[in-house]
Formats: structure tokens, sequence, C-alpha cells
């Protein structure tokens, strides 16, 4: 009774609910295919060719398995159909021609026809039911028998065919004719491993070709990664040997190529940070010589001046006022010297003028001091259409490689005339379509077939090329041709330690 009103009590769902939820784990499928990818990712190379040849291996011999039991099956049902036919036709024939005898001779004639017979078994009944004789299947015994759960695969069902024994009109026994389909299972279980041994014989030996082929295939790649990490580690006199292969041959040549280049960069870059240096040298040395031979000889003169006014001052008598006029007048006119060389000095140093007032007056400043500075040589320049800056570094950029360019064309080609023009046009494959470009002509001696890139030619390049633009250096008969490109882009201005000097 107390069980039965357990069984019958109401159960409370809450829990039920709850056994559910916590009872039904919820697998985390995207994680695990995204584990078994890392996982089959970070096989070598090799490894995954040979368990993916293995993987087609095992679904072939699997298909082919299934093929063989098919097969099998079917030939096994026919062999049984043609076996119990013929059996048939013998149990019959011995029927017929034993009729005229007496019936114990036509059960002893079926006994002994019917031993030793292949793939089925023949029992003689008499009339009662009672076994008379029965006749074994024969059996191989030079081949391996099948193990049951091949047999049970491709074996039919076993068919029974009892055929009635009549003698003078009376019927004196049966034939129980039924099928024994072992001895073809296991002619089909040797082929089976026959083939099974074959075939993974020549697996193996695939397998094993295909370990060797993958190795020497995959071996320039491996002195490829070598090669790389070599060039990781900045030795960039690491070079491949080009493999027999056409494909992995020309990388190789490009592998050499880059570590060439990347070589070849790296000692320009060595001879630019040295230039770098001289050029800082030369100009602390150039600043400290003119402060030495233009300030020192002004100040000296300075102090002189006002020596002399303060000994005519503390003098007894009246003071000389022509005196006093010349000395102050001796003083402005070398304070304006300074000034003038103040302001020389502060404007090679740094445009004081720029980002201050529009690109095109800076341009034209600098324009009308190369005018006063070489009167042989007439300077021209058109500056239209630009805007008012294009930001620090890029105006800089501008200022300098076109003071460097007439700086070169009076000083190296001797140029009686230098033309300047300075232009924004569309440009494509600028970021914001537009680009600034600039040529300077001149009509000097032109630019020597041995001329070397010196200082001034390597800080434009350097300069323009990190803003991403072209220099290019020609002749323009007669004369030298300097042209500049730079694409306008409002971000490249951010960071000014990115142009050398700048």
């Amino acid at each position: 009774m107390p069980r039965d009103t357990a069984s019958t009590a109401p159960r409370s769902r809450a829990p039920r609910r709850s056994w559910r939820t916590s009872a039904i784990p919820v697998p985390d499928a995207p994680g695990a295919k995204r584990r078994a990818w890392s996982n089959w990712s970070s096989w070598p190379t090799r490894t995954r060719m040979i368990a993916l040849v293995v993987a087609i291996d095992v679904l072939a011999a699997l298909v082919s398995c299934s093929v063989i039991v098919l097969n099998a099956r079917s030939a096994v049902e026919v062999e049984m159909q043609a076996a119990m036919t013929n059996v048939e036709l013998l149990v019959s024939d011995t029927i017929d021609l034993a009729q005229a005898g007496a019936p114990s001779g036509i059960l002893q004639t079926l006994n002994l026809r019917i031993h030793d017979l292949r793939h089925v078994r023949v029992t003689v009944l008499d009339a009662s039911g009672a076994v008379v004789t029965s006749g074994l299947a024969r059996i191989r015994r030079d081949q391996h028998a099948a193990p049951a759960w091949f047999a049970a695969l491709i074996a039919p069902p076993i068919r029974e065919h009892d055929l009635p024994i009549v003698a003078r009109g009376q019927r004196i026994g049966t034939a129980r004719i039924t099928t024994q389909p072992r001895d073809e299972i296991d002619e089909v279980w040797g082929y089976a491993v026959s083939l099974s041994l074959t075939s993974l014989g020549l697996s193996l030996g695939l397998l094993i070709a295909l370990y060797i082929a993958f190795g020497r295939v995959l071996a320039p790649l491996t002195r490829l990664a070598d090669g790389l990490t070599q060039l990781e580690r900045q030795d960039y006199t690491a070079r491949l040997e080009p493999p027999a292969s056409r494909e992995l041959a020309i990388i190789a040549r490009r592998f050499n190529s880059v570590a060439q280049a990347l070589s070849e960069t790296r000692a320009a870059n060595g001879r630019l940070n040295r230039q770098l240096l001289s050029a800082q040298d030369d100009e602390r040395r150039r600043t400290a010589l003119e402060l030495h031979d233009e300030f020192g000889p002004c100040l000296f003169a300075l102090e002189a001046n006002a020596a002399s006014v303060i000994r005519i001052a503390e003098a007894e008598a009246v003071p000389d006022r022509e005196r006093l006029k010349l000395r102050a007048q001796e003083i402005a006119s070398i304070v304006g010297q300074v000034q003038v060389q103040n302001r020389d000095l502060l404007n090679r140093l740094r445009p004081h003028a720029l980002g201050q007032v529009p690109l095109s007056e800076c341009l034209d400043l600098l324009l009308r001091d190369f005018r006063r500075r070489h009167a042989g040589t007439r300077f021209a320049g058109t500056f239209e259409g630009l805007a008012r800056g294009y930001g620090d570094v890029t105006d800089l950029t501008v200022f300098r490689c076109i003071q460097e360019s007439m700086t070169n064309a009076v000083r190296h080609g001797r140029a009686s005339n230098v033309t300047v023009r300075a232009q924004e046009e569309s440009d494509p494959v600028s970021p914001s379509g537009r680009a600034l470009r600039i040529t300077i002509r001149d009509d000097g001696g032109g630019v020597a077939p041995d001329h070397g890139l010196g200082l001034g030619l390597s800080g434009m390049r350097e300069r323009v090329e990190a803003l991403g633009g072209s220099f290019g250096l020609d002749n323009g008969q007669p004369g030298a041709v300097v042209r500049i490109m730079i694409p306008l882009d409002g971000e490249q201005d951010a960071d000014t330690s990115t142009i050398p000097g700048a």
C-alpha cells in the first residue's frame, strides 16, 4: 500500500524542468570545430598530405569491400541456384533410371550418387519420413575457412526442395535437397583476403614513395623558411639554390632578389645615415664659422664703439656731439648688419615665413632672396592655383627641394636662367585624388653622365619618397630638369619625424 500510494501521489513539475535543463549538455560545436581545425593546421605539411592519402585509401577500401560483399552475395546466390538445379536433375535422372528395379535398389543407387556433392546436401527419407541416408556437401580443405561475420554478410537464405521417389506407381520415399553455401563463401573469403593483402602492400609502398617524394618536394620550402628566418634576424646574406622544380625555382629566384634588394637598401640606409651625420656636422661647423667670422667682428666693433662712447661721456670736457653721433651711427649700422646676418642664418635653419604666410608667397620670397644673392642669374617662378598650405611637412619639402635645386643650378650648372613651376593637379593614384607637381628647369651645363648622388639630391629624394612621391633628375637640353610629384593626403603631415631633416 505505501508503494501504491507513493506511485499515485502528485509530482512537482518544477524539479522536472530543472532536472531536464541541467541534465542535457549544450555542446560547443563551433568551438570544437575550431579546435579540430587548429589541431589539423598545426600538423606538418607532409603529415597532413600523408594523412589525406591514408584517408582516401581507407575510403577506397571501404567502397571496395562494399562492392566485394555485394558482388559476392550475388555470385553465391547464383552459384547456389545453379547447384540446386544440377542436383535436382541428377536426382531425377537417378530415380528415372532405377524405376525398373526393386525399391530398395533405388534408395541404394541414390545413396551412392549423392555423396561428395558440391554446395548442396541430399537427404533420402523413406516413406515414413525416417532418414535413410544423407550426402554431405564436399568441403575443400585447401583454403581458409571464412569467419562467421563474413559468412553472415554474404550467405544467401538456405533453400530446400523435396523430390518424391516413386517406384511402380507407389511413393517409397523423398529426396530432400538443401543448399550449403559454405564452400563458396570460403572461396570468396580467400579471394578477398588475397586482394586485401595485395592492396595493403601496394598502399604501403605508395605511402612510402609519397613520404619520400613529399620530403624532396618540401625540402626547398624548408630551406626557404630557414632563409626567411635569416632575413628576420636581419642577415641579408641569405641565398637559396634554385631547386629542380620550375615553380620552386621561381620562388627561390624571387627570394634571392628580395634578399639582394634588402642588402642594398641596408647599405644605402647606412650611407644615408653617415651622410646625415656629416650634414649635421657640416651645418654645425658652418654655423660656428659664420658666428665666428660674421658675428664676432660685429660684436667686437659694437664693444669698441660702446667703449668709445663711454670715454667721451666720462671726459671732463663737454662731450663732442658729432663724435657721439658718429659712434651711434656706427653702432646702428653694425646692428643692422647683425640683423641681416641673423635673418639669413635663421632662414637657412628654418624658413621663418613658412606656415605664417601662404606657400606661394614663401616661394616668391625665396626667389627674391636668390635674385638678391645671385645677381647674374635670372630666376622666374609660377605658383598659380596653390592652396595656402598643405601641412608643415609637405610645405617644408617643397621649399627645401626648390631651394636645393636652384642652388645646384647656380653652383654646379652655372645657369643663367632658372624657371620654377609648382601647381596642383588631379592624380587618380593619390588618396585624395590630387597631387603637387613641381618642375625646376635651368639652362646650365646639365647632368654629367657619371654624376653621383650627392647629399643634396639624396636629401631631396628621401624627403619626396617619404611622402609617397617621386623624384627625377634629367637633362633638359640645355641644362637640367628636376621633376617632383607629391601626392596630397590629409594624414601624411601628422608625424613630422618621418622626414629626414624636418
